[in-house]
């Protein structure tokens, strides 16, 4: 891991994420990016893209500089390669696209987890950026303080086609010599016997070289619930998910657990995708 992608829009939850970068970034010498995305109206993004500097713009840029600035003088930074971008363009969508281009390893965004009227009117950058990223997307509700990352619950149904996320993931554990809780939801729609599901998990990480970890059949009403349950009952510090990436009628009609689990969990959520 080298680089580590932070969106913010300078508010006090992506604060919280730049905490947690910045404790990665001293683990594994990394460099940190920062970015701040610029959704302007289309008459200015129009003078942009045709090389004319409109006031109210050149204020944007610089009211941002001056911000990124007293970001990068805090304590917490310090001994770490930070840069800074403005983009204009719309958050998810330039999110992606820079991280793409920049060959980012690791995005990490902070998210206030909205929920209900609130989350169906004004939607969520974060939730966008979980479903779409090929790259792994650390979510951070809070401020963690001191980020272990030591017991991280990694949740799935441990099919053929997690092989490859799940090795994005043991990468990641390695970053905090963590102890690996893998577990296997159990409810009343996806039934398996603890002998089935103990089977499936047994052949599922015999591909693979892992250490510290243990196997864990947990039995709830829904996915969603047992996550967090499973997680509260091994106080566990990150919580793992796959994301389908779904979009469109398929999202809709099918749902995503990961993005549910994102938007109402407060515990850390690292999202790889399948």
């Amino acid at each position: 891991m080298k680089r580590i992608l932070v969106p913010t829009d300078f508010s006090e939850h992506a604060e919280d994420a730049l905490k947690v970068a910045a404790q990665i970034a001293k683990k594994n010498n990394c460099e940190i990016l920062l970015l701040h995305m610029l959704e302007l109206p289309s008459q200015m993004s129009d003078a942009i893209s045709g090389g004319s500097g409109i006031p109210e713009v050149m204020l944007f840029i610089k009211k941002a500089n001056e911000t990124f600035q007293k970001i990068k003088e805090r304590p917490y930074l310090n001994g770490i390669s930070v840069t800074e971008t403005v983009h204009f363009e719309r958050a998810s969508n330039g999110i992606l696209a820079f991280s793409k281009k920049n060959k980012i390893d690791l995005i990490v965004m902070g998210s206030h987890g909205s929920s209900g009227i609130e989350e169906l009117l004004i939607g969520s950058n974060t939730e966008k950026v979980v479903r779409l990223s090929d790259i792994p997307v650390l979510v951070i509700k809070k401020d963690v303080g001191k980020f272990e990352g030591k017991n991280f619950v990694f949740a799935s149904d441990f099919s053929n086609e997690i092989k490859k996320p799940f090795k994005k993931m043991i990468e990641f554990t390695k970053i905090f010599d963590a102890n690996l809780f893998l577990v296997m939801i159990c409810t009343p729609n996806s039934f398996k016997t603890t002998l089935t599901g103990e089977k499936l998990m047994h052949e599922f990480i015999a591909n693979f070289d892992i250490q510290n970890y243990s196997l864990h059949i947990f039995n709830d009403a829904n996915v969603e619930n047992g996550i967090l349950n499973f997680s509260n009952t091994i106080n566990a510090d990150l919580i793992g998910l796959c994301t389908h990436g779904r979009t469109g009628l398929a999202h809709f009609f099918n749902g995503s657990i990961s993005e549910n689990i994102v938007s109402h969990v407060v515990k850390p959520v690292i999202t790889f995708k399948i």
